[in-house]
């Protein structure tokens, strides 16, 4: 991955800026995380409701 133009020059300021960048990077990545944690819960849920429902129906049904 390139760096970002300005933010790894030589010096104090240069890590300084390296490591604000990281810092963003990492607030971002959990974010994007934390929304793929709660569409995937959202999945679940769906799926196991469903699976409830396909069950009780399938149960209430007369066979034969």
């Amino acid at each position: 991955m390139v760096p970002f133009f300005g933010c790894c020059s030589d010096g104090e300021a240069g890590s300084s800026s390296m490591h604000r960048h990281q810092e963003r990077k990492l607030r971002m990545l959990r974010f994007w995380r934390d929304g793929a944690e709660r569409q995937l819960a959202a999945l679940e849920a769906a799926i196991s409701t469903l699976e409830r429902q396909i069950q009780r129906d399938g149960s209430a049904s007369p066979q034969g």
